[in-house]
């Protein structure tokens, strides 16, 4: 397997949208130009609002991420869920002309064993065309794909390494010293990046890359190159900015900030609503005060 393809700045991609909620392409045109310069893109994942978007408008998501990719970045696609025959039958019928690789979340809701979600990442890694990096988020699936279990299934040919957004820095620093050389920790939590780097980490899939593409590339690549100060200086001028991306759900705030900047409008589709007044105006405070920080070359 070919485990360059995502190493460093990923950005989870939004999905933006008109007023009426369509799939807005001319945004999308130009958050794609605006983040040219990371390292992969990831279509499809919870930032792109994945829950509420049909399969029709992810099949022309993906197209047109295809024709619209200047640099021709590898493209990184969800494709999970918590049935995994519903899965399978999934990885049949898409056109992977344009995937480089799967991103496949934890299942949700259902709770399953270690040895449950051991036998369903491997069976999705078993008919997977191309390499699968685990998803493991348990804020939002209520199931940790623990230690013991990542290391099993990183002895999988075709599971090529781990998207970690567990909030246990003791459990990140276990995968870095045992995981396989070649196999891949990368940061599922912006604040968390420098900390999973520190573990033998190989980047972040970002959501403030969608925004600040240069801060998060900056504070990657200072990491590759081991100018840990250079990093921490970076992620201290993006932590004040970094809570409020959650603050009423992700992907409101960030889809907020891409408002500001002139990419695209803050609609979301229910259950999400747009950020609140009160939101509204922390954001565009802390997003002057990053600004002002980067003109000044801080």
């Amino acid at each position: 397997m070919e485990t360059n393809l995502f190493r460093g700045t990923g950005v989870a991609l939004a999905t933006p949208f008109k007023a009426d909620l369509e799939v807005d392409f001319q945004g999308l045109e130009r958050l794609l130009k605006h983040t040219q310069k990371l390292d992969y893109f990831v279509v499809n994942g919870t930032t792109g609002e994945s829950p509420t978007v049909n399969l029709k408008e992810r099949q022309n998501i993906l197209s047109f991420v295809a024709e619209h990719n200047a640099g021709n970045l590898p493209v990184l696609y969800g494709m999970g869920g918590n049935n995994t025959q519903r899965v399978l039958h999934q990885l049949e019928k898409t056109d992977f002309s344009h995937i480089q690789g799967i991103l496949s979340v934890c299942p949700y809701y259902n709770k399953p064993t270690q040895e449950g979600l051991f036998q369903h990442f491997s069976r999705i890694a078993d008919h997977a065309p191309v390499p699968v990096i685990l998803y493991n988020v348990p804020g939002r699936t209520s199931c940790n794909l623990e230690v013991e279990t990542t290391l099993r299934l990183a002895e999988h040919p075709n599971i090529l390494g781990i998207k970690e957004a567990a909030q246990d820095l003791n459990q990140i620093q276990k995968i870095g010293k045992y995981k396989p050389q070649q196999f891949l920790l990368i940061s599922g939590d912006d604040m968390n990046t420098l900390a999973v780097m520190r573990a033998g980490g190989s980047g972040v899939i970002s959501v403030l890359a969608n925004a600040f593409p240069y801060f998060m590339k900056s504070l990657v690549d200072a990491c590759f190159e081991g100018q840990w100060q250079q990093a921490q200086d970076t992620l201290e001028v993006l932590l004040p900015i970094n809570p409020l991306m959650y603050k009423e759900s992700n992907p409101v705030g960030i889809k907020k900030i891409l408002e500001i900047l002139g990419i695209c409008g803050p609609q979301v589709r229910l259950p999400l609503v747009v950020a609140s007044d009160t939101l509204d105006q922390k954001i565009r405070q802390a997003c002057h005060a990053l600004m002002e920080n980067k003109k000044s070359g801080g």
